[in-house]
This record gives structure tokens, sequence and C-alpha cells, in this order.
């Protein structure tokens, strides 16, 4: 594992006008890594990973991406140097197949010879994709479209994998499923940062971790220190509830 990050993120700060998302919020993400972005409902997970993928725009601090910076750059070219987020499963395009949704995750490559290879590889790696492949995005169930929403950003063939609450809302068995899934990616060595409510689903799969509490982090560990801390244990262990939509 490199001792150099691949993401670091430093003192950000998001506003939306005078409504702040983030304040103050740091973490660093290794080649190969596996780092878990923890905090209760509201406490800016969101905003932290739509900040580093460009969708939205930092009011101050850093986002690096080998060293430079990236913090305020469109969406496509932070996707187009090797990052991709795969949202909750409700942002799809609804209306569009399945297998239109995963091709639309593929327009950032440059070459697009790659396509067919990579949706092969996804319908492989998520079959329930292939079995729904012509069917519309709006009607798959919570965990179908979980599936979907990873599988796309997975056509871009990132280098770094943003998930944001890939358990929110699903069934237990879809949750395990969802999980061992990410566990595949980790053992592939695909480098993930994954924003959960779930603390302690999170912390089974992470190296390391951050706390972000109302919009600043608060407290970094690996996942054993974090598991044992009194403070996580007290506060965010078995957190349940709707997460923020900042």
């Amino acid at each position: 594992m490199s001792d150099t990050p691949l993401l670091s993120v430093r003192n950000l700060e998001v506003r939306y006008g005078d409504l702040v998302g983030v304040s103050d919020v740091s973490l660093e993400v290794r080649k190969g890594e596996v780092v878990a972005l923890l905090g209760s409902n509201g406490a800016g997970k969101t905003t932290v990973l739509n900040a580093i993928i460009g969708l939205v725009k930092p009011s101050a601090g850093e986002v690096l991406w080998e060293g430079a910076p990236i913090g305020g750059q469109p969406a496509y070219a932070v996707v187009g140097r090797g990052l991709a987020l795969a949202p909750e499963g409700w942002r799809l395009f609804v209306n569009q197949t399945v297998e239109q949704n995963l091709r639309l995750g593929a327009t950032p490559l440059r070459d697009r010879k790659r396509e067919a290879d990579l949706l092969e590889k996804v319908f492989a790696f998520l079959p329930k994709l292939k079995e729904r492949r012509r069917q519309a995005a709006g009607t798959l169930s919570g965990g179908e479209r979980q599936m979907l929403a990873v599988g796309r950003a997975l056509m871009s063939a990132p280098r770094l994998l943003l998930l944001d609450e890939p358990s929110l809302g699903l069934a237990p068995a879809i949750v395990e499923m969802m999980y061992e899934k990410l566990q595949i990616l980790r053992d592939e060595g695909l480098t993930l940062l994954i924003a959960e409510q779930s603390v302690e689903l999170a912390l089974e799969i992470a190296d390391r971790g951050y706390v972000i509490q109302t919009g600043r982090s608060v407290l970094e560990g690996s996942a054993d220190e974090l598991v044992r801390s009194p403070e996580v244990q007290r506060a965010y262990l078995g957190i349940g509830g709707d997460e923020e939509r900042i």
C-alpha cells in the first residue's frame, strides 16, 4: 500500500448560501484501502462525497487527487481522473432501462471500446442486473436499484469508488449481499470510500474510518480503534434513521 494518498481532503467547507453543509472535514484515502466515513443523521457525509466528486463546489479547503487539486472541478472532469460515485439507489435515470443506465456510466471512458467488456463484467458481478437489463430502472426494487448504482459507477473503471449509504433502506439479506460484493471489490484491489449510517457494517470491511459530527471531523483511527472507542460505541454503533439530503 502506497504512502502517498490517492485522495486528500483538507479542512473542507461547503456552504449553500447561508446554510453550512460541512464546516471542517479532513480525510485521506490511500491506494488499496477501504475507508469509512461515519456520522449520524445530518452530519454531512453526502455533502463530503458530493464535494469530492464535483457535484458541489467547496467554499474553502482542498480536495487533492494524487496531490493535484480537483476541488471545484466539474464532475465529468473528476470522474475522468478515475473517481466514481455510487449514490443512494434512488438517484438513477428512472425512465431509462438498466442497460441504458449502465452505459451512461461508461461516458467518461477515453477508450469506448472497453464499454462492452465492462458491461459484461458488471453483469457477471451483479447477475440480477443482467436479468433486468431491459427493465426501466424506476421499476426495480430498492436492492436492485442499489446494485444498479454500484454497477453504473463501475462502468467508468474507477480507481476509487465512493459509495453513499449502500445499506440505506434495504432488507438485512440484501445488505449482507451488498457488503459481500464490496468485499469482493476490496479483494480485487479497488480502493473504496464508504459513507455509511450503519457504522458496525462499515467498520467490518474498513481499514480506517473518520467520524464527522455536525459538519466537522471529530475522530479518526483504524477500524479496530473506532470499534473500541467509547464515543463511537455510545453515539454511533447501531444507529439508524434516514441520512441527510444536504
